[in-house]
């Protein structure tokens, strides 16, 4: 079974910046090789990865929903496999895969019950899986049956912010979702005031730790270049390797 991590946020909190670092700690580390999941409608990790997306899982599903009949006969979940193996962005230690935009109009039952089992195979090949998802989460309910290992909710240092990530992460009830641990990372933070702390022990959330502004974050992001080759010693890389120690990511993960 993969160690699957899976990212949380509200939009503009950095939350795929995050997602990003997580993959580019654990890749230096060894802990491959990984499957990276951009699960968010707006998705933006393959430029984070420096990877190239050619087509998405909604792709596939939009071409082989209602399809009454496969090339040579060929069952359609092995079909399905297949044709979301086209989908895989091949990095040096990660693959990518995107979801995509959410299903149009239509009934998708049967495609999403097929999708559920044929990507449960697909992230199994994987010891570590990174998944980037939207505020909803609702990828993981609907897309994958795959338990989350750990959580990972990030907020901006705001009240509004802090407020948004106690509704994701009381998602996970309501969504029945099975997730062994749930923390709370706060991004572009080097230290908080009195109040948002008293706000954060009030919201119950572990706080991991906080991920400070980091220039080289911006040049690379201005310039369009990918997150995982940040140096080692920039501000917000070394923030997420500490924040990873902090929770005990099993060491023997992905070796």
């Amino acid at each position: 079974m993969p160690y699957t991590v899976a990212v949380a946020g509200k939009g503009g909190t950095g939350k795929t910046t995050v997602a990003s670092l997580v993959v580019r700690t654990l890749r230096r580390q060894g802990r491959g090789p990984i499957l990276a999941v951009d699960a968010d409608p707006n998705a933006n990790l393959d430029v984070a990865l420096g990877l190239k997306v050619q087509r998405t899982v909604a792709d596939v599903i939009d071409a082989t929903r209602g399809m009454r009949e496969t090339p040579n006969g060929m069952p359609k979940p092995m079909y399905l496999e297949y044709q979301l193996e086209t989908c895989l962005a091949e990095g040096r230690g990660v693959d990518l895969l995107v979801m995509g935009r959410p299903e149009g109009a239509g009934c998708y039952c049967y495609a999403n019950h097929l999708l559920r089992t044929v990507l449960d195979r697909l992230m199994g090949r994987f010891p570590v899986v990174v998944m980037d998802n939207e505020a909803g989460m609702e990828h993981l309910s609907r897309r994958t049956t795959r338990d989350v290992d750990l959580l990972l909710v990030v907020s901006d240092p705001t009240a509004a912010g802090l407020r948004a990530a106690t509704r994701i992460a009381a998602l996970v009830g309501e969504l029945d979702l099975s997730v062994a641990r749930s923390a709370l990372v706060i991004n572009r933070a080097s230290a908080l005031p009195p109040a948002l702390e008293a706000a954060v022990e009030a919201s119950g959330l572990e706080l991991a730790g906080l991920v400070p502004e980091d220039p080289a974050i911006v040049e690379a992001e201005l310039a369009t270049s990918p997150l995982v080759d940040l140096p080692d010693g920039a501000p917000a890389v070394e923030a997420v390797g500490r924040i990873l120690a902090s929770l005990q990511v099993p060491a023997g993960v992905g070796r």
